[in-house]
């Protein structure tokens, strides 16, 4: 299963620009023929919180028509990154995954909000976990804080996913945490870590890219640098059942006292 991360720089409260922007990246990436396609965070309008009543999209319904048209002229699985989606009750930080016939596989919500960057001031708080399948694969889906915290990744872990995706907007002066903690999820939940990441800046902050996939073991695969890129890995699923034999940490486990 090959997987392709695109790494941009989004363009700060323009979701028209941003359609084209991916629209040509994704053509661009299905150069080398993956099977699974993964966009960063917030991609259609970065981080122009104080304007997201105005610029997120309505429930959804642009994107989830742009990323389904995409999936099924391509013939790929997409991990939609995430979205600025506008419902009654509020504005949520949401992604999309989609099957490579058009399908909505999953939808999930920011959980956790990150305060330093004035998240819970303009966003809704998700309250569902991350959970699809892909082609027979339990996947998840996170966002970028969520990685902070290893107890709510392991809670899909013990369900079973072997493929955690992580779309994010994490900023360069944390790169260091971007880096260790992606690899520990990895070592700690024995699954591969697919993270997109988005490069550039916006008028507040400059963002790492490093998007990065990660095997079971640890192992960084493929990492990409701080400038815009498309970076690809194939993913074997038998490599994570045979780590979790090795080292049977799921049965190990003492949840009866933690």
């Amino acid at each position: 299963m090959k997987v392709s991360c695109i790494q941009f720089d989004i363009k700060f409260g323009s979701p028209k620009e941003n359609y084209h922007i991916v629209k040509q990246k994704i053509s661009e990436a299905m150069l080398d023929n993956p099977d699974i396609i993964v966009l960063p965070e917030l991609w259609t309008t970065g981080y122009d919180l104080t304007r997201l009543t105005e610029i997120a999209d309505s429930n959804g319904d642009e994107t989830m028509k742009f990323l389904s048209e995409i999936a099924k002229e391509h013939n790929v699985y997409i991990v939609g990154g995430s979205i600025a989606k506008k419902t009654q009750s509020g504005v949520y930080n949401t992604m999309f995954a989609y099957s490579n016939k058009g399908e909505l596989l999953g939808e999930y919500s920011k959980l956790h909000l990150f305060k330093l960057m004035d998240e819970h001031l303009y966003l809704e708080s998700g309250e569902t976990e991350g959970t699809f399948t892909i082609a027979n694969i339990h996947c998840a889906g996170v966002i970028c804080y969520d990685i902070r915290f290893p107890e709510w990744i392991r809670k899909h872990t013990t369900k079973g996913s072997e493929v955690l995706f992580v779309v994010a907007e994490w900023p360069l002066p944390r790169l260091s945490h971007w880096r260790s903690l992606l690899i520990s999820r990895a070592i700690e939940n024995q699954c591969y870590v697919v993270a997109c990441n988005r490069s550039g800046q916006d008028p507040e902050n400059v963002f790492a890219g490093h998007s990065m996939i990660i095997d079971p073991w640890g192992e960084v695969l493929v990492e990409a640098g701080e400038g815009e890129s498309i970076i690809q890995a194939e993913l074997d699923i038998e490599k994570v059942r045979t780590v979790r034999k090795h080292i049977p940490i799921f049965d190990d486990r003492r949840p009866d006292l933690y």
